[in-house]
């Protein structure tokens, strides 16, 4: 295995751990950095190094990032309100997962619509 698909798994696997640390002395540290863009320069870094720097590849990737940041937003916004609503764990994060997808599918009809 090649050290650039290993670091994104390291640093993943810290983050967790440091989430889970972190939330015994303050939830909003844990969910900040819960949520902090971690994981998407980390595959830019992969997609970047396999296409041997080319702009293009980097640049479609990263607009591709973009619409994906749409569905979720989505899914936590639905998280948050299955969790006011007292749905456990589970049906939690499959109402999450299912605005997720709702708005993935939507986000992606638009595009095709209105970028052609």
């Amino acid at each position: 295995m090649k050290w650039q698909d290993i670091v994104p798994l390291i640093i993943s696997i810290l983050v967790i751990i440091l989430v889970a640390a972190l939330q015994k002395y303050s939830k909003l540290a844990a969910a900040v950095t819960a949520t902090m863009p971690l994981t998407a320069p980390l595959a830019l870094w992969v997609v970047y190094s396999l296409n041997d720097g080319r702009q293009e590849a980097t640049t479609q990737f990263a607009q591709s990032m973009l619409i994906g940041v749409i569905p979720t937003v989505g899914f936590l916004i639905a998280l948050w309100l299955a969790a006011r609503a007292g749905a456990k764990l589970g049906p939690m994060i499959g109402i999450g997962y299912g605005a997720w997808t709702a708005v993935l599918l939507l986000t992606l009809l638009l595009k095709n619509i209105f970028l052609r």
